[in-house]
């Protein structure tokens, strides 16, 4: 039986995806171009990596009462069951019941903007995405129609290019993380040069509760358990395998949406029975 070198594979994949991410910014001087190449680049190597049903995009998140997120950097949305996406002027308006995860992108961790820290900053935009209100509609399983499942968590995390932190012992990082919690907790991110993390929490099982209040909760009481970070010669690859693992086998299929819940809006509403 022949074998492939499963280290030499993985080492290939995060050069590919190194170069990738490099080549699309490395040439602009404009820190306004710098900062949207930076996030195009992000997005073009979600697109490349993640399976088809996922949609990576710019986009500010809306509910069915017609409140919004702040503008997100990256949305990755569900792309098989979510049926309409607004795009008004070049902005995307994702129904908040179709996504997934949503990333803050910054050149550097060490950082920023305006009063807070870029952690502290992507936390805020993160739970921006997360309070928004849900509203999940029954579904046909099998033949079979079933009743409105719980809701999901939606994956926050920030994607840097380095880190300047003069103490590069994961400390600092930490310590900014672990200050966040409920709705702006972070669960993941990636520092090119320097390594993934991702955060264990307690509670840190499923929501099992249908509705916004069970979800909310879920939020409210879930702790900092612990951190853990990568080699820096593998920040893209455990990053990638990381959200993957998230969105494939924690979070599996988004809840279906309530159309009627958006119709109502505009004095209208869709038949549910066929």
């Amino acid at each position: 039986m022949s074998k492939v070198d499963l280290k030499q594979l993985f080492n290939g994949l995060q050069k590919q995806m190194s170069a990738q991410l490099n080549t699309n910014r490395e040439f602009i001087d404009h820190p306004g171009s710098k900062g949207d190449a930076l996030e195009n680049a992000w997005i073009e190597w979600l697109r490349k990596y993640l399976p088809n049903r996922y949609c990576v995009d710019k986009a500010i998140v809306i509910d069915h009462e017609g409140n919004t997120s702040q503008q997100m950097d990256i949305v990755i949305y569900d792309n098989w069951f979510t049926p309409f996406i607004f795009n008004q002027n070049g902005f995307y308006y994702i129904p908040a019941e179709g996504v997934y995860a949503v990333f803050e992108v910054k050149p550097d961790i060490q950082g920023n903007v305006g009063d807070k820290n870029c952690i502290e900053y992507a936390g805020e935009k993160i739970e921006s995405v997360r309070i928004l209100k849900r509203e999940a509609a029954s579904f046909i399983n099998g033949g079979i129609k079933s009743n409105p499942r719980p809701l999901t968590k939606i994956v926050g995390g920030i994607l840097c290019s380095t880190n300047t932190f003069t103490h590069k012992n994961n400390d600092t990082i930490t310590g900014h993380l672990q200050a966040l919690d409920n709705l702006q907790s972070i669960d993941l991110g990636c520092i090119a040069d320097y390594g993934s993390f991702y955060i264990d929490y307690n509670p840190n099982a499923e929501i099992t509760t249908a509705g916004q209040e069970a979800y909310l909760e879920f939020y409210s009481n879930r702790k900092f358990n612990k951190i853990k970070f990568s080699n820096a010669d593998h920040s893209f690859v455990t990053f990638f395998m990381q959200l993957t693992r998230y969105l494939q086998q924690a979070i599996g299929t988004i809840p279906a949406i309530n159309l009627n819940a958006y119709l109502k809006n505009i004095g209208e509403e869709v038949d549910e029975q066929i």
